[in-house]
């Protein structure tokens, strides 16, 4: 009879945690779970991308490298692995530490940028204001990292500048972003993502509050709340901005892609684009 042997978690095992305040065996449970969403995600978008239309796999391709990156920060975090033992400031005199974690940092780098790019090229706004977001959603996660690597109280500057580019950031995705996506068609299917995403962002601050900037919860407590964030903001978002993707009319959004390029927007899309410049009247054109 053959002898079926329990599976059991060995990643803290090999990986020791080092700090006070550190991951546990339920924490790294969860966390590869986390990262079997992440890649049962990735997969089926990579999936989809065979039963989508010719040219029209831009969200596809934007959310597998989002969903990949997930499964390689979820499983260095589950693993015990990317972390810094850094002293807390609210109990600096007693020698307190923490882990920090900076692969979800590394994690938020590129997914923030991937849901902002999406989003950005369904409203159809400029690419300026698109790489503008996108630097905001930098500052924003660069300013909590350096917080959480802070081991005073200074820490909450970097929480205050970082918190600053969020709501910048929010405004332009919530405001000009739907402004755009109404001339294209899109507002409903826009706002719902965006006031999506937005929600989501707005718990960000929070969390990292009470989890490395203030060290109030611990770390698995900390990470079953990010990991529900990330999850509900890229695999949830991925799916659905991909189902809705069906309904749009790529041409009109100006990212159809055929063998020769992409095509342009149908006329009268843009009508700034297409004003004809003033040309100088007769008078003037004496003096």
């Amino acid at each position: 009879m053959a002898i079926i042997y329990p599976r059991r978690n060995e990643a803290l095992e090999i990986n020791r945690p080092g700090s006070d305040q550190a991951l546990t065996v339920e924490g790294s449970d969860w966390l590869f779970a986390v990262t079997a969403v992440f890649a049962v995600s990735l997969l089926a978008l990579y999936a989809l991308t065979f039963t989508a239309r010719a040219g029209e796999r831009f969200f596809h391709y934007v959310f597998i490298v989002a969903n990949f990156v997930g499964v390689i920060a979820y499983f260095a975090m589950a693993s015990d692995l990317g972390w810094s033992q850094i002293l807390q400031a609210n109990n600096r005199d007693n020698g307190y530490t923490r882990q920090i974690f900076f692969p979800k940092y590394v994690l938020w780098v590129v997914t923030f940028p991937a849901a902002i790019l999406a989003l950005g090229v369904l409203s159809s706004v400029a690419w300026t204001t698109i790489f503008f977001n996108i630097a905001l959603s930098w500052i924003w996660v660069i300013c909590y990292l350096v917080g959480a690597y802070t081991m005073t109280n200074y820490k909450w500057g970097f929480f205050a500048f970082g918190t600053a580019a969020y709501l910048f950031l929010a405004f332009h995705t919530l405001v000009e972003g739907r402004r755009s996506a109404f001339r294209v068609g899109v507002s409903g299917h826009y706002t719902a993502l965006a006031g999506w995403l937005n929600l989501l962002w707005l718990l960000y601050p929070i969390a990292w509050g009470l989890s490395d900037g203030g060290n109030k919860i611990g770390i698995t407590p900390s990470f079953i709340f990010f990991g529900i964030l990330d999850v509900l903001m890229i695999p949830v978002l991925s799916f659905a901005t991909v189902y809705l993707s069906r309904r749009w009319d790529y041409g009109r959004l100006n990212i159809a892609f055929t063998q020769y390029g992409r095509v342009h927007a149908a006329p009268g899309t843009f009508p700034e684009k297409e004003t004809a410049p003033a040309t100088a009247t007769p008078a003037a054109a004496a003096v």
